[in-house]
């Protein structure tokens, strides 16, 4: 043999060794570290954990990266075709590195197409990239070589293009299950072929986007069409490609935000809980706590999304049309209502954005401030369809104009199981992120059922009891009111004031916290018999809690919002189906708390309820605070109870009429909501059309139907009170005696009770909310355009008949009224 020859085989052989020898040392990590095969079987990647309703509908997620994994039988075949056929024809032969390809690209430079088949871009995927030397960008190579191999020997094909699909990016939109959510609002089972060609054409980079460079994109989706044409697999006919070419450039883009989708307000109230969650709960596979935004867990809700989108309704519908009222009054008033409030739009200004960021320009205070005078072009929130109007106005009007606007809450939930089914918490989130639904705000006549059950469980009351009216002194100048008197049940009814202030005197005032904190109110309560008339400060949860015992015959339930939470691979970590509640009154007191609270929508203040055909059973209470600053209804069915709060932030913002209230503010959105919910079958309530008769009082005549009805109307029924009637100074009772001043403002319902006169309320005896407790609102402007709601189909009310035998009330120990 020539001595050349020799050589050469030596070489040859030489360099074989050597390729063996670098090989070997990459797979044992001498050239950098490798992925074990744990490692590649679960790859590092931030995943996104999502957020589901009870009815299987994704709200959201929370997320560094925004990457959701999916399976390879929830994957288009359409998407798996177009892939191998433009970046891997050979993916099915080859057993990770396509020889022929490397070759081809080696000889053309590139020219040729990337030459990586799909398992070797999938390594590289897998291996951190940097530019490096020519020499580190060897070894990175030689890496992914040895990576492809492993993925090969150990993973079928299938999930080997599954793992490409999640890890896949298209620019910031990580997995192929986002891209189509993405780009065409489709799970990726769903989409067609040029979606799929659209998709695939995007890999070679983001100069395909169609969003942004249509063009380009089109001419790379009829690229890969071709090529699923021409590759060996003939994934499409000429025919067929011919068709799909001539149509145009379709998407339906539509970018993940935070600001829409199902329920916003409870799911950042999801969050805050799972972040609990995640700090006491740690990932057994790495030890660690499990992160929220990294662990791809699926958390499924109680929040059912055809309610949730009956409640964004109601509140669409409605609230226009008080925004409307509330205008014509800030129009008239504005200027008074604002000169004593000056502090409030210096706080606004002082937290908006526009002043921090001149501030870090070293602007002086009085330019700042000047500043705020200028009209410029700005976007405000508007009642019109994009909830968004431009206009030109100053940034220091846009405070004034954004204070002006109403806000609300409306939750429902399952009494009995405690699943919070909608979470409103505003008018809209993207402009206004504070949520109202748990935030603390004088509830108005809506404690009154709380004190009515206890003059029930407690003193033996009946709904024929007696309760006297009169006249009332209260306050450290003995001021008077004067309101009727009648049964506990027309006294509940029409919100009656006196008996309200009677009934709590005699029970105490400690008796009346102690049972209102068994209910699930945790709220501070003032020790006053100022309680008596809502002067407590009450989030809407709390409340929705303290009324599950009437419909849930006498069990107090807690609201659950979350009903299981599962790993990323669909494992359950944590089960929340089991019901806490406690019995707190008996079924049959329960059942008498009902009944009283079935009158005030019959005849009482939420009779106007009657005209939005609810096919069931309902009882509630309306209640309404000191010049209509807050409006509530709280109400239920045999099957669902639902609570909504309706005022403006700052509490010296407010309708100043007598006929709103409850009963107008808040009331309605209720009635909305109600009439949608049993009117649409599918749902599947309606079942239960009555509330169940506890069967020892199926004979006593008090809950004769017609009996009822006399009874309820045994009274004073003209002089119903669902509006304050007072000030800071009233109902204070002094512990030693007497009466003196808390400082606490007085709330109760709406109706003709003598008030005491505006002119004896002294500006500084007000009691006005703390700027620092006022949730901070975005600088906006103009006049909200109100939308009407369609007509509801109005029922007939029920001719009020003679009362029938009442009961004489039981003596009251304390008669210090």
């Amino acid at each position: 043999m020539k001595k050349s020859v020799k050589i050469l085989w030596r070489v040859f052989f030489g360099g074989l060794l050597l390729l063996i020898l670098i090989f070997t040392a990459a797979n044992w990590g001498l050239l950098g570290k490798m992925p074990s095969l744990k490692e590649l079987e679960n790859p590092e990647a931030d995943l996104a954990s999502e957020v589901y309703t009870v009815d299987g509908k994704l709200m959201g997620k929370y997320y560094s990266e925004n990457r959701s994994e999916i399976k390879y039988n929830e994957i288009s075949p359409n998407i798996i075709h177009a892939l191998v056929a433009t970046e891997d024809q050979n993916f099915y032969d080859h057993s990770g590195i396509d020889a022929k390809a490397v070759a081809r690209a080696v000889i053309k430079l590139g020219t040729d197409g990337g030459g990586s088949p799909i398992t070797q871009q999938l390594a590289k995927n897998m291996l951190a990239q940097g530019k490096g030397n020519v020499l580190k960008r060897g070894t990175q190579k030689i890496k992914e070589w040895v990576i492809a191999v492993k993925l090969e020997r150990n993973f079928t094909k299938e999930e080997i293009i599954t793992l490409y699909l999640n890890r896949a990016a298209w620019g910031n939109i990580y997995g192929i299950k986002n891209a189509a959510r993405t780009y065409f609002q489709k799970e990726p089972i769903d989409l067609n072929i040029q979606e799929s060609a659209v998709l695939v054409g995007m890999l070679k980079g983001f100069i395909y986007d169609p969003i942004r460079h249509p063009g380009a994109s089109l001419n790379r989706r009829n690229t890969v069409i071709e090529r699923m044409v021409d590759c060996k697999q003939h994934y499409l006919t000429n025919a067929e490609a011919i068709t799909i070419k001539a149509k145009p450039l379709i998407t339906n883009y539509k970018k993940a935000d935070d600001n829409v989708g199902i329920a916003p307000y409870f799911r950042f109230v999801v969050a805050d809980k799972m972040k609990e969650w995640c700090k006491a709960h740690k990932n057994p596979k790495t030890g660690d706590n499990y992160d929220l935004y990294r662990d791809g867990l699926k958390i499924y809700t109680t929040i059912n999304s055809k309610l949730q989108q009956y409640a964004e309704e109601s509140v669409v519908q409605q609230m226009p049309i008080i925004q409307k009222k509330l205008n014509y009054f800030v129009k008239t008033y504005g200027d008074k209502m604002w000169k004593e409030h000056e502090n409030t739009i210096e706080n606004a200004m002082k937290t908006s954005e526009r002043w921090k960021n001149l501030k870090e320009e070293e602007e002086k205070e009085d330019d700042i401030r000047k500043s705020f005078l200028v009209k410029i072009r700005m976007k405000v929130f508007a009642w019109n369809a994009k909830r968004e109007l431009d206009t030109v106005m100053t940034p220091r009007d846009s405070i004034k104009y954004h204070h002006q606007l109403l806000q609300t809450s409306f939750v429902a939930m399952d009494p009995k199981t405690g699943e919070v089914k909608c979470w409103v918490g505003g008018i809209d989130f993207k402009w206004f992120k504070y949520d109202h639904v748990t935030a603390s705000r004088q509830v108005g006549s809506t404690i009154k059922p709380l004190i009515y059950s206890l003059a029930v469980q407690d003193a033996g009351y009946t709904p024929s009891t007696m309760i006297p009216g009169g006249a009332v002194q209260y306050g450290k100048e003995m001021k008077t009111f004067h309101g009727g008197g009648g049964t506990l049940a027309n006294c509940l009814a029409f919100s009656k004031n006196t008996a309200s202030v009677r009934l709590t005197n005699m029970l105490g005032v400690s008796r009346v916290i102690e049972f209102a904190k068994s209910v699930g109110i945790s709220a501070t309560l003032p020790p006053y018999i100022s309680l008596s008339l809502g002067a407590a400060e009450i989030p809407l949860l709390q409340m929705l809690q303290a009324y599950t015992m009437f419909p849930n015959k006498g069990f107090n339930t807690e609201p659950v919002l979350i009903s299981r939470i599962e790993d990323k691979n669909g494992n359950l970590l944590e089960d929340f189906s089991a019901v806490n509640s406690k019995q707190v009154m008996s079924e049959q007191d329960a059942f008498t708390m009902v009944k009283l609270m079935e009158g005030v929508v019959q005849i009482g203040t939420g009779k106007s309820l009657n005209k939005y055909d609810i096919p069931v059973s309902k009882a509630g209470k309306t209640g309404t605070t000191n010049g209509n600053t807050d409006g509530w209804f709280m109400g239920y069915t045999p099957e669902l109870l639902a609570g909504t709060w309706v005022g403006c932030d700052d509490p010296f913002i407010r309708i100043y009429s007598g006929t709103s209230g409850g009963n107008e503010m808040a009331l309605p959105k209720w009635g909305y909501f109600m009439n949608k919910v049993y009117a649409d079958k599918s749902l599947g309530y309606g079942k239960l059309k009555d509330f169940e008769e506890p069967a020892q009082m199926s004979k006593d005549p008090i809950y004769a139907d017609q009996s009822f009805k006399d009874i309820i109307n045994q009274g004073d029924s003209s002089n119903y009170q669902d509006q304050g009637n007072g000030d800071a100074n009233d109902f204070i009772v002094d512990p030693a005696g007497g009466n003196k001043s808390s400082g606490v403002p007085i709330e109760s319902d709406f109706g003709d009770a003598k008030p005491v006169k505006k002119d004896t309320i002294k500006a500084k005896d007000r009691i006005e909310t703390p700027a620092a407790t006022t949730p901070k609102q975005q600088e906006n402007s103009k006049d909200a355009k109100a939308v009407m709601p369609p007509a509801i189909k109005a029922a007939t009310d029920d001719k009020n008949k003679k009362p029938s035998k009442v009961e004489k009330p039981k003596p009251i120990k304390n008669n210090d009224y």
